[in-house]
């Protein structure tokens, strides 16, 4: 766990707390329906996280999930999250193409659009 803070214009942070992959038993998403950047990750005890949005949550659980898959391959658990948004395959799923996902949604949006104003004859 990082903390982070400004000072003046620089930007500082510290490691507060270290823990390892093969000790995660569970992260739990609280809420799949709402737009929460609150967490729970479950190792020996449980730990109260916040992420900076909703966005860097499903990130930080999608990373979580490769990195187990790459390397430990056990038995772990994501709970309360939307699978749409934790699947690589999905198109919203993807953070660093986010100008591609808009750009697919203002074309499917101009499709509809032109479509609706076409004459049927």
């Amino acid at each position: 766990m990082v903390k982070h803070w400004r000072v003046d214009r620089e930007e500082k942070y510290e490691i507060v707390e270290k823990w390892f992959l093969k000790d995660l038993e569970m992260i739990d998403g609280k809420e799949a329906d709402t737009d929460n950047p609150y967490f729970d990750m479950h190792f020996h005890k449980v730990y109260n996280m916040e992420a900076y949005s909703c966005a860097s949550k499903y990130t930080f659980a999608r990373t979580l999930s490769k990195l187990n898959a790459m390397y430990l391959k056990k038995d772990f658990k994501i709970v309360n999250f939307d699978d749409t948004y934790l699947n690589d395959d999905s198109v919203w799923s993807s953070s660093n193409r986010d100008f591609v996902v808009v750009m697919k949604v203002c074309f499917y949006a101009f499709s509809l659009l032109c479509l609706s104003l076409c004459r049927l004859s």
